[in-house]
């Protein structure tokens, strides 16, 4: 019988503990969720309020597959149909419903709540590494709590990708260049934004690369095809998608026309948003409209702040990316604090500052957090009247 050394058992509950604390963060985050979803719709139907707006779409694609062809309303015009979403997150909703028989419902809101618990742990580690374990919890609640985070428990496919980036990056820095790859490729079969973290990870394939032939011993270190294939299988997943959304429809741009036929999203250099800014401040006739302007300059200030404190490259590459897109597209503006949930580069700064607070302080400034972001994704699913 063996016994484990005093090192290897701090190592072990070290490690154990980077799994039962973002666990214990994220849990506690989605019951406080539920318990305001409770509390303020008004008809009681929470599971309806999960599966709303664009979860109505996935669950349609894990249940009856994705349409043949463009689709249109009575008129003759143009709709979006089940071809904008990638199949990622439908079609493990798809096979978490045969392993398990949940109704399909059920399983699209299971499916995220598991993710969203993988994404927490991915991300402490992350951060964990990036920083230290303090760094990496507080990485952790800041992405529980921010607004919006309410996409994690819905039918949404945002923690499932975030999941699957976190676990690239984290792969990326370790050196596990196959997983980061499949990781990479699934993330851009979750979501376009899916390219921003193929991206990421070809900046780290590079810089793996150079260390390499920088390094003047050359023998022992990670063969060059090995950063390179997983870059190239990543790059891979989002022209994947959309070839085949185009062979498909018989047009090779059917994706992009579907996207702006069904929810007005074009790519137009932030004009939308830049525009959209001007009348909030200027003249602005709701609190929810002022509020999101506010938020989108908040994070562009904290994205400027994350590159001057010198973050991890790919890091930084994937969250500026995901940033422009979002930022640089027209659509839905009440849509844009959801769709920046797996933005991540905008966490570090506030998550690292808290990291080095003082533990009162940095608890307090969480709490009053996350009570501001929890409660407001529940106003935006219950009372606001819009999709997300």
């Amino acid at each position: 019988m063996t016994t484990m050394t005093p090192v290897n058992e701090i190592a072990q509950r070290a490690r154990s503990a980077l799994i039962a604390f973002p666990l214990g963060i994220y849990a506690v985050s989605r019951l406080v969720q539920l318990a305001l979803l409770w509390w303020m719709a008004p008809d009681g139907k929470i599971r309806d309020r999960l599966l709303a707006w664009d979860g109505g779409h996935f669950v349609r694609v894990a249940e009856e597959g994705y349409p043949r062809g463009y689709s249109y309303d009575i008129d003759g015009h143009l709709v979006g149909n089940g071809l904008a979403f990638f199949p990622g997150y439908p079609m493990t909703v798809r096979f978490v419903h045969l392993v398990t028989r949940l109704d399909y419902g059920t399983a699209a809101i299971t499916v995220s709540w598991l993710a969203g618990g993988a994404a927490a742990v991915l991300l402490c580690a992350l951060g964990t590494r990036l920083y230290d374990e303090r760094a990496g919890l507080a990485l952790t609640a800041l992405f529980c709590a921010q607004p919006m985070s309410m996409a994690l428990s819905m039918g949404y496919s945002e923690a499932l990708f975030t999941a699957l980036v976190a676990g690239m990056l984290l792969c990326a820095h370790r050196g596990d260049w196959l997983l980061a790859g499949l990781l990479g490729l699934g993330a851009g079969l979750t979501r376009p934004t899916g390219a921003a973290a193929a991206i990421a990870l070809a900046v780290a394939a590079l810089l793996a690369v150079y260390k390499r032939r920088a390094d003047a011993q050359g023998a022992g270190g990670t063969p060059v095809w090995k950063p390179v294939g997983a870059a190239v299988v990543a790059l891979a997943g989002v022209p994947a998608y959309l070839l085949w959304v185009g062979l498909r429809v018989g047009d090779l741009g059917a994706w992009f026309d579907i996207q702006t036929a069904g929810w007005g999203t074009t790519f137009d250099y932030g004009e939308s948003t830049l525009t959209f800014l001007r009348d909030a401040f200027k003249a602005g006739d709701g609190w929810i409209q002022v509020s999101i302007a506010w938020m989108l300059l908040g994070v562009v200030a904290l994205a400027i702040t994350a590159v001057r404190m010198r973050v991890w490259p790919p890091l930084v590459v994937y969250g500026l990316i995901v940033l422009v897109l979002v930022l640089g597209q027209a659509g839905y503006y009440h849509s844009k604090p959801r769709l920046l949930v797996p933005a991540l580069l905008i966490l570090v700064p506030p998550a690292v500052a808290l990291g080095r607070a003082r533990p009162r302080t940095a608890a307090l400034v969480l709490t009053g957090l996350g009570a501001f972001g929890l409660w407001y994704g529940s106003y935006l699913i219950t009372v606001w009247h819009y999709a997300i």
